[in-house]
């Protein structure tokens, strides 16, 4: 072969026009012949509804196929071993499809294995996928396209896409609009680079403290979830491409907070598992309508959730009517058998879940190790054609939704370059950011630190420079990273004297045993204390950068503890004795135990774990160029013996033991309340409430209630404050929370400048589950209470519902 055909090959190859082995020319103006018989079927003619397509094409498929569109083939550097398609290829079970391929080529930095010459430049990346997806139409039998998968929530997980702040971050932004733009970012990138189903949002809802996962879910109350959850899910969407919801169900609360191999067991009543933990699904699903589910690994009440047909069917589809695809999350199919021990073996996990409702099967295994016992299973009758009919038309109506039969490649490669990560992209990133910043104390209005004033500027902590917190494993990878040090640096280095000190490691040598066990200093961190205590002395003011970073909260980094780590109290107290004053940055993933510093530290700033743009943004908000307005989306408790501690809870569930909550009440025995409770955020400016009005005193229980409420900026400076409505059902038929989030609105406001809130409470917003688990509005008073936090209530009022609602039974 020639030299110049060998290049013209290698230009095809990367821009996807490669033909292969196909020799007779499929593609028609206005359609595709998928099937290759040389005339337009029913499933190829765009002009024909969605369920005729589908039926059609399944009249068409073979047991092998049918069966290959129920797993999912991991991409390069996971399962698949090859960047290209090979002539090998021919001989592997994908030769009659797949449903989905995951992270292909996106270059994942955590598997050295994965990297890929195809990840970067863009477009690059979009000719090469349509190569792969050229292979799937051109050279199976039927040619159904590829559902090219990815996970997306901390942003699209790809070689230098726009990188978002972790889910825990953009839960105390609070900011609706914000959350949508970033959703059709997400959507936006990876339609340009050819995925067209993203993993997110996660709407799990995170109640135990301790455990890693926190970090990727929005938040501990379910409302605050389902709004936030709601919005990321019509961005992503509303550009064409599918988001899949994780992790159905119950998956947040393993027993004890436990991680890794742990994840079973959570410990949930029936009635709170509905009001609590399936209240975002139920909401997400009904009112963005996602086009993918990924079902759980957890058990709930003995019954493992992949293997439900309650979980899967009766609920996701009949109750919440859900219509596009379930996939399992890694090794959730397995689990049934090895884990729960719920089947004999591995073939019988495979027809349980194929039964309950799944539809493709993920793990990093090949294939046909979930393909070849279900082909077996449909043989030997055990599992019904219909059955598999039913799960396989599932996956193929997304994918007719998603125009893959119609547009089956990315139309414009080359103009991939201009849409993933642009200068406007790297801005909203940085905007949120900003957004997710919350104050937690300013003693004397420490903060805005003024530049002119300190001259003598002490960044201490090991916080203040690592940067692996603003990458995640889901998220985007090789963007250039800020740490806090340069962003100090870069924003008051030309006005003071800055000295860095490290002061202490992130963890010691005995973490996390030296959290039930303490051990002395050895004489290094004696010295790297007293080096930053040195150095403090000569200062004005020291800048403490503490917390966690990637190692110690995340996926299986549950803990037994909440305090800072290592040996970073001993290094605040002794910064703190040298009478300067200590301004805290917080870095973490978690709520964290920080009652020492939250009692003697003048001024902390809580950074969470922001986006790799984390230096400027925690500069510009100590500094005052960033008023901070996020609100904490999960209670900080002040021990983990206190845990659960959250918002919402039932009456009385979190009172103290003294007389004053308990006319028996002697105990003394516990610290009670919450270090920070649930919605709390300072600002730099102060705001006032008032003119609470309600449209109606009193309604029918299937009307809708308007709320407004005045809010003025009577501070100096321009400023952010997020306006919380709470809702109290003074009597209910069964016990219910104390009072539940139930509207929020983020506004911005300049000094002495007014803004009318708007609020419309729903019939759903009044609902409970009565006693025989019918949701129903009952009559009765309820409260509307408006402040900026759980706990800091500013303005009531009291309306009453005059008549129940219709009841809807849940099975």
């Amino acid at each position: 072969m020639s030299k110049s055909i060998c290049v013209a090959m290698l230009l095809l190859v990367s821009s996807g026009q490669i033909l292969f082995g196909q020799s007779k020319n499929i593609y028609h103006k206005g359609w595709t012949d998928f099937n290759k018989n040389g005339k337009m079927d029913v499933f190829e003619d765009p002009s024909r509804p969605v369920e005729e397509r589908v039926n059609d094409l399944l009249s068409q498929m073979t047991l092998d196929e049918k069966t290959c569109q129920t797993a999912t083939l991991y991409g390069y550097g996971r399962v698949l071993k090859d960047e290209m398609p090979t002539a090998e290829w021919k001989t592997k079970i994908w030769k009659d499809g797949i449903a989905n391929i995951d992270e292909e080529l996106n270059s994942l930095p955590y598997n050295k294995k994965a990297v890929s010459q195809y990840s970067f430049p863009f477009s690059k990346h979009a000719g090469a996928i349509n190569t792969v997806q050229k292979w799937f139409v051109e050279e199976t039998r039927l040619g159904i396209p590829v559902d090219f998968t990815n996970e997306a929530i901390h942003g699209l997980c790809h070689d230098r896409a726009t990188p978002l702040p972790a889910p825990v971050n953009i839960g105390c932004t609070w900011d609706k609009d914000l959350v949508y733009r970033a959703g059709s970012t997400v959507g936006r990138e990876a339609k340009a680079l050819g995925y067209t189903n993203v993993y997110a949002p996660i709407l799990d809802v995170a109640r135990d403290q301790r455990w890693g996962r926190v970090v990727e879910c929005y938040a501990e109350d379910p409302f605050l979830i389902a709004e936030l959850g709601k919005q990321m899910t019509l961005g992503i969407q509303d550009q064409g491409v599918a988001a899949t919801l994780k992790h159905y169900a119950v998956y947040s609360v393993p027993k004890g907070g436990r991680d890794g191999a742990a994840r079973t067991d959570p410990h949930v009543a029936p009635r709170e598992m509905h009001q609590m933990f399936l209240y975002p699904f139920r909401r997400v699903i009904q009112e963005a309508h996602p086009m993918g589910v990924m079902s759980s690994y957890n058990d709930w009440d003995g019954e493992p959730v992949t293997g439900s047909y309650y979980f899967l069917t009766e609920l996701l589809r009949k109750q919440f009517g859900f219509d596009g695809y379930v996939v399992s999350d890694s090794e959730a199919v397995e689990f049934i058998s090895s884990k729960h021990h719920v089947a004999e073996d591995y073939k019988a996990a495979v027809k349980q879940s194929i039964e309950a409702g799944l539809n493709v099967r993920t793990h990093f295994t090949m294939p046909e190790v979930f393909i070849l016992p279900l082909r077996e299973l449909v043989k030997e009758g055990a599992v019904s054609m219909k059955t598999l009919d039913q799960r396989v038309a599932d996956v193929l109506r997304v994918k007719f939704r998603l125009g893959l039969f119609d547009h089956p490649y990315v139309a414009d490669p080359a103009a991939s370059d201009k849409k993933v990560h642009t200068k406007a992209d790297e801005e909203l990133a940085v905007q949120i950011n900003r957004a997710s910043m919350v104050l937690l104390k300013n003693e004397k209005s420490l903060l805005p630190l003024d530049v002119k004033k300190y001259k003598k500027i002490l960044i201490a902590g090991p916080l203040a420079e690592e940067v692996n917190y603003t990458t995640s494993r889901y998220g985007p990878s090789n963007n250039p990273v800020t740490s806090i040090l340069e962003g100090i640096k870069a924003f008051a280095g030309q006005n003071a004297a800055i000295k860095y000190s490290k002061g202490c490691e992130v963890i010691d040598a005995k973490w996390p045993e030296s959290e039930i066990i303490p051990t002395d200093l050895t004489v290094e961190e004696k010295a790297m204390i007293a080096s930053a205590v040195e150095d403090a002395r000569q200062s004005d003011i020291v800048i403490a950068v503490v917390g966690e970073t990637d190692n110690q909260v995340g996926e299986s980094k549950s803990r037994t503890g909440l305090g800072l780590p290592g040996r970073q109290l001993q290094l605040l107290q002794a910064l703190y004795a040298t009478g300067k004053p200590v301004v805290m940055v917080m870095v973490n993933g978690r709520p964290l135990t920080i009652n020492w510093e939250n009692r003697y530290l003048p001024a902390i700033l809580q950074a969470g774990f922001p986006g790799p743009s984390a230096g400027k943004v925690v500069a510009e908000t100590l500094f005052g160029d960033n008023n901070p307005g996020g609100k904490l989306s999960m209670t900080f408790p002040k021990s983990i013996g206190q845990i659960e501690l959250n918002f919402p809870f039932k009456p009385g569930s979190q009172a103290g033991e003294g007389k004053k909550d308990d006319p028996n009440g002697y105990g003394k025995t516990s610290v009670q309340g919450a270090l920070y409770p649930f919605g709390y955020g300072l600002s730099y400016t102060s705001f006032e409430f008032s003119n609470l009005r309600l449209s109606q005193q009193e309604i029918h229980a299937q009307a809708d209630l308007e709320v407004l409420v005045d809010v003025k900026n009577i501070g100096q400076c321009k400023g952010d404050e997020v306006v919380q409505l709470y809702l109290k059902d003074q009597v209910s038929s069964v016990t219910t929370y104390e009072s539940v989030l139930r509207g929020f609105e983020r506004i911005g406001l300049a000094p002495g400048e007014t803004k009318t809130v708007k609020f419309v409470l729903h019939p759903d917003d009044l609902a409970l589950l009565d006693k025989n688990m019918n949701w129903t509005v009952e009559p009765g008073k309820f409260q509307v209470m408006i402040g900026n936090s759980s706990e800091d209530i500013r303005l009531k009022k009291e309306f009453t519902v005059l008549e129940p609602a219709a009841v809807k039974a849940i099975p």
